[in-house]
């Protein structure tokens, strides 16, 4: 048998040991890639998520300012009511004297309702315009949460990533790239 057929395993060794290396490397590569894109896309739908959850609680705030202002409203409405009482008492009281009703006590009686009429429209207004605001503050926080629910699964995927790259476990990492999908799923769906 010739000598020079011999396999030098000190070579085979490093070489195997290269390969494994090079191979590990690449899976770190690919790990370090998408968590990079991971983290990029947590940063910005946490960023929404701040943002929509302030919009709402200014909406919100503008409802309660609404809801005030149609209350002051109902209140001049029953002020209003009661002013008309008392000028159509004194208007009764003339009547059961037998005696003619001052015109100007009538043209008060009539203004009065006039007045209710037009501070319950405005109040109506406010109201419709206070509810508006709630809904747009509902929407916003529904939105609020898939973006928090984005985030989450990004941090989940991104934790997954770094337990890949010290296992080198590759159904770790498909487990990783599969929840940074369904969060991808979560952000995309907030601006359809």
């Amino acid at each position: 048998m010739p000598e020079d057929a011999e396999v030098d395993l000190d070579t085979l060794h490093e070489r195997i040991h290269e390969e494994l290396e090079h191979e590990g490397g690449r899976l770190l590569k690919f790990v370090a890639l998408t968590t990079a894109c991971l983290a990029a896309l947590a940063a910005v739908a946490s960023l929404q998520a701040g943002a929509t959850v302030n919009e709402a609680l200014a909406m919100k705030t503008e409802a309660a300012v609404l809801q005030a202002q149609a209350s002051d409203q109902w209140a001049y409405y029953q002020a209003k009511g009661i002013k008309g009482v008392i000028a159509q008492t004194a208007s009764n009281v003339w009547q059961a004297a037998g005696k003619p009703v001052p015109a100007k006590l009538d043209s008060t009686v009539q203004h009065y309702a006039q007045d209710q009429k037009e501070i319950t429209t405005k109040a109506r207004e406010l109201e419709q315009e206070r509810d508006q605001k709630s809904v747009e503050a509902e929407h916003l926080m529904h939105r609020h949460h898939g973006f928090a629910n984005a985030v989450a699964l990004f941090q989940i995927a991104i934790a997954l990533g770094a337990i890949t790259a010290l296992t080198r476990s590759k159904p770790m990492y498909v487990g990783s790239l599969a929840l940074g999908a369904v969060g991808l799923v979560f952000f995309v769906l907030q601006y359809v």
